[in-house]
C-alpha cells in the first residue's frame, strides 16, 4: 500500500520577525528590539521598528494636546482609540511577516524615518 504525502508549504519567518515583534511591545519594547537590531540590521526589523516609533511620537503629541481642556481631552481620547486601531494592525503585521504600514500614518512614518 503506497501512502501519499501531503506537500507541507511551511513558510520561513523573515529574519528580524522577533525584534519586529517586540518593538510593539511599549516604548521598552522599541528601545530593547532597536539594540537587538542594531547589530544585525534586518530589513524587517527595521520597518517595524520605524512604525513603532512613529506610533510613539504621536502619542507623545496626543499627551500635549490633552493638557488643553475640552477640546484636547476629546482629541486625545479620539486619538487614544486610533492608536489603539494602529498598533493593533501593525503588530499583526509584524506577527504575520508581512511589511505593510499601519493604516492612515504608517507611510508617513517611512518619510520621517528614512534616515534612521
Amino acid at each position: 500500500m503506497q501512502e501519499s504525502k501531503e506537500n507541507l508549504s511551511i513558510t520561513s519567518a523573515p529574519e528580524g520577525k522577533t525584534e519586529a515583534i517586540i518593538a510593539y511591545i511599549t516604548v521598552i519594547g522599541l528601545i530593547i528590539a532597536f539594540v537587538m537590531n542594531n547589530e544585525k540590521k534586518y530589513p524587517f526589523a527595521k520597518y517595524h521598528i520605524k512604525q513603532s516609533l512613529g506610533m510613539v511620537v504621536v502619542g507623545l503629541v496626543l499627551v500635549l494636546i490633552s493638557l488643553i481642556p475640552v477640546l484636547g481631552w476629546i482629541i486625545y481620547l479620539l486619538g487614544l482609540v486610533f492608536m489603539i486601531y494602529m498598533w493593533i494592525m501593525g503588530l499583526i503585521h509584524a506577527v504575520n511577516g508581512r511589511m505593510e504600514p499601519v493604516p492612515i500614518l504608517g507611510d508617513r512614518f517611512e518619510e520621517w524615518f528614512k534616515n534612521f
